[in-house]
């Protein structure tokens, strides 16, 4: 993936976010929180990481996916096209 710099400090804080997180839920459960509060971590945890993987797949979109489109070659378009695809399919199934 072809990030800028400030493109890939956005990312990783983002996941230095998301391990605070992670690592807040493990505080509350040995603080024996109620389940609510804890299962309400988790749920904000898996938003965090769905914009994260959104956001991923768009520069990729738009970076590694746009540069084998603009390289006229269509066997890396073929291929960047069903690396995207593959990962649909195991997602999908989770």
């Amino acid at each position: 993936m072809n990030q800028t710099g400030a493109d890939h400090k956005k990312l990783k804080n983002r996941v230095s976010r998301i391990e605070g997180q992670v690592k807040g839920i493990s505080t509350m459960i040995d603080s024996k929180k109620y389940c609510i509060d804890i299962l309400t971590q988790t749920k904000a945890i898996r938003s965090a990481l769905k914009s994260l993987e959104l956001e991923i797949l768009e520069a990729h979109l738009n970076s590694c996916v746009k540069e084998a489109i603009n390289s006229g070659s269509a066997k890396r378009t073929d291929e960047k096209m069903e690396e995207i695809m593959l990962l649909l399919k195991k997602t999908s199934k989770s």
